[in-house]
């Protein structure tokens, strides 16, 4: 049986060590923090929006993310809403909806009658969107808790805050730790976000709406909360949020729907997200044997499937080096 550690209780860490565990290895995961969560994974939106994604990022990122509903799904059956993304824009940013439009797919547009049946609370406000019917979303904080409930239930062992672990005791090492990986490649991209409480506003998916300067995103939780986010800055500061962010965040916030600014502010959260030069993650084996999986971006929950699916596959394939692996990693990032 294989002993592997892995570093990093986010998204990450626990969805490779599903994969690990679920091949047979005995596994232990080391976290830093205290408990799940307050990592950049917690602050997350939870859309598993490839189609959406494309908008801004390559093709790569639909390929290794259209699977990723059905992943949660089959790993914690229940927690998975697929009732599809919408996507609108007030009616002077409507070449906003149309650069959309055409830098994506698998979406239908929909006209006011349409998008009122959808989410009867946006009713009168827009004329006119795009529906991605096929994508999902989930709630990181309940998914991640979930898992690793699950993952404790499988065997896997937990080491919360966690220094050094000695290594003599594994066959392998899996770091996923994210920002804080010594990899001169990774730079820090800087996400903030609110969650919001109001009895007021009722959507059954994410809306995202589009602005020249700052789009944002509302996802719907339980207990009539939303999460707006996010902000992306090109920064790994990661103190509190910004009075500029916050007033950008809510003003977005009040133009999707009024009610928003009678809400109440639940929370404000800053996440620093890994990023390599081209934003697509990796898989990388090391020379001194380690394996990362970095370089997630906005993409955690969307990607981490894949990337863990990747990494099991590397130590679990005694024979693979590492120029075929590099040659594999290529061959999709051009595709």
């Amino acid at each position: 049986m294989r002993r592997v550690l892995v570093k990093g209780a986010g998204v990450a860490g626990l969805t490779v060590a599903h994969e690990l565990a679920a091949r047979g290895a005995s596994v232990t995961v080391a976290e830093i923090r205290s408990q799940i969560g307050g990592n950049a994974s917690w602050l997350a939106g939870g859309m598993l929006a490839p189609w959406c994604e494309r908008e801004s990022a390559e093709e790569a990122v639909v390929t290794l993310g259209k699977a990723s509903a059905d992943w949660w799904e089959k790993t914690l059956p229940g927690l998975v809403t697929r009732a599809g993304t919408l996507v609108v824009a007030q009616a002077r940013d409507a070449f906003e909806l149309a650069r959309f439009a055409a830098r994506t797919r698998n979406h239908e547009s929909v006209g006011e009658q349409a998008l009122a049946a959808l989410e009867p609370d946006l009713a009168g406000r827009f004329r006119q969107g795009l529906f991605f019917a096929g994508e999902a979303h989930l709630d990181p904080r309940r998914v991640l808790e979930a898992l690793a409930g699950k993952l404790r239930a499988m065997g896997v062992v937990f080491l919360f805050e966690a220094g050094e672990v000695a290594l003599s005791g594994f066959d392998q090492v899996i770091d996923c730790t994210g920002i804080a990986r010594a990899d001169d490649d990774l730079r820090g991209v800087r996400g903030e976000m609110l969650l919001l409480r109001t009895r007021d506003v009722s959507l059954a998916r994410p809306v995202r709406l589009l602005h020249p300067r700052h789009p944002i995103y509302v996802v719907p939780r339980a207990d009539h909360h939303f999460m707006v986010g996010a902000t992306m800055i090109e920064s790994d500061h990661d103190g509190p949020v910004t009075a500029r962010s916050l007033m950008e965040l809510l003003n977005a916030a009040y133009a999707l729907h009024p009610a928003f600014g009678e809400a109440e502010i639940v929370e404000t959260g800053v996440g620093v997200r890994p990023a390599y030069p081209d934003n697509l993650p990796r898989v990388k084996r090391w020379k001194d044997g380690a394996i990362t999986i970095n370089g997630l971006y906005r993409h955690g929950f969307l990607l981490s499937p894949a990337m863990a699916e990747q990494a099991a596959g590397l130590l679990f394939n005694s024979s693979a080096d590492l120029e075929s692996e590099n040659e594999a990693d290529r061959q999709w990032r051009s595709a």
